[in-house]
């Protein structure tokens, strides 16, 4: 199948129509348009939905869009490899783990810490967790790093670090004076969270389970660093890992609130995409080195979650 079709679909599928996608390749719509009625009737079924305002997929083309992106990948990876050139490794992460952690992870990759024959390009999207899932489960990442949420992982993934929660409020609320918070104490006010299913949500709702049943999550703020200005601006207060606040924390914006009862560690999930070919060994080198630099070492990680 010619790779010139796969291309003109999946720039349909990400620009929504078929004039967008044309300039996007350089292309005339004619053009585009002939090479998408190709691909149709090469896989005898119809992809596309056309209409005046723009394109949309059929259910074919939904179910054939994820094999269309690794199609062009795989592609792009034999070409590389017939070049010589370096493999490239696309890597996605949450906010706070790529301004708090990646960087020091990826220069130490750069630098040698991988070992030979680790030599890679390095393609790195940050963004929130819904964000980063979505360019994964599209093929657009081949390795993601996360905070556990507490949800199951499928496919290749594996615990490569740890680190603190943190309870924290802005320096001028009720509580921030105090020497030490009850759960009771918290109950009165408002729990800040993310998005759905993100990491603050998860460690309310499962790790302090027990310390802060009855909680009232308040609001959807629909990234991290909404949420940490709402938090010092004193709507509420926030459990979040200790990356995602360390400057804030180092600034005074926010504050620690002291829990009469430990915080269990969050744990920082790597998962990737199976059969990277040359970015195989390069990847896991990556897995190594990050495991090297755990925020939380192993015996305090131990100690705090027990």
């Amino acid at each position: 199948m010619d790779s010139r079709y796969l291309r003109a679909f999946v720039a349909v599928a990400d620009h929504g129509g078929i004039s967008a996608a044309a300039q996007e390749l350089g292309y005339a719509q004619s053009s585009v348009s002939a090479q998408l009625k190709r691909l149709e009737a090469e896989l005898g079924a119809a992809v596309l939905v056309r209409a005046g305002t723009g394109a949309t997929l059929t259910d074919a083309g939904r179910r054939m869009l994820p094999h269309a992106r690794e199609a062009l990948e795989l592609e792009e990876r034999m070409r590389r490899a017939a070049l010589g050139d370096r493999p490239r490794l696309r890597i996605g992460a949450q906010e706070s783990l790529a301004h708090a952690w990646m960087p020091e992870v990826l220069a130490a990759l750069e630098y040698g810490a991988g070992g030979p024959g680790t030599d890679v390009e390095v393609e790195l999207t940050v963004g929130s967790r819904s964000l980063v899932e979505r360019a994964f489960g599209a093929g657009e990442l081949d390795v993601t790093f996360q905070y556990d949420n507490g949800r199951r992982s499928v496919g290749p993934h594996v615990v490569v670090g740890h680190d603190r929660t943190m309870l924290v409020a802005s320096c001028g609320h009720p509580l921030a004076g105090s020497a030490q918070v009850t759960p009771d104490q918290l109950l009165a006010y408002d729990f800040l969270v993310a998005e759905p299913g993100c990491t603050s949500e998860m460690l309310v709702d499962r790790f302090g389970r027990d310390l802060l049943a009855g909680a009232h999550l308040a609001m959807i703020t629909g990234s991290l660093s909404a949420l940490l200005r709402l938090t010092g601006h004193g709507r509420g207060v926030s459990l979040l890992p200790e990356l995602a606040v360390a400057r804030e924390l180092e600034t005074g914006e926010l504050v620690a609130l002291r829990l009469t009862e430990p915080l269990r560690p969050v744990s920082i999930v790597a998962q990737w995409r199976p059969r990277l070919g040359l970015a195989e060994r390069p990847l896991h080198a990556l897995l190594d080195v990050a495991r090297r630099a755990d925020p939380l070492p192993a015996a305090e990680h131990r100690a705090e979650a027990s």
